[in-house]
């Protein structure tokens, strides 16, 4: 039996969710609450199959523990620590997201 991998998500993740579905909602409500709920369809896929994301190291040039799934235009930024799948941010991937990412890091030491 396959290990089932306990989901903990950043409030910085949640505010990410809730700031798209703002915005969308601007001007489609019900696309509003779609994108949410895929989006949290896609992390709690992350328990059974942790590793569906793909590397982000295997795309920059920078050695990284972070993960990352696509879901639409958004990008949902992981990083699986022992027994948890860890989500960090979900963010555009219109945006600069490698600084956004990398910003939370340096202020985090």
């Amino acid at each position: 039996m396959s290990v089932k991998f306990k989901i903990r998500i950043n409030p910085v993740a949640i505010s990410d969710v809730q700031e798209i579905k703002v915005y969308i909602a601007e001007d489609s409500p019900e696309a509003a609450k779609k994108i949410g709920n895929l989006i949290f369809t896609k992390i709690e896929k992350l328990a059974d199959f942790p590793n569906m994301g793909a590397s982000l190291s295997s795309k920059i040039n920078i050695k990284t523990d972070y993960r990352y799934l696509v879901c639409g235009v958004y990008l949902i930024f992981y990083k699986i620590e022992g027994e948890f799948i860890s989500v960090n941010r979900v963010l555009n991937g219109m945006r600069d997201y490698l600084s956004i990412l990398f910003s939370d890091a340096l202020t985090k030491d």
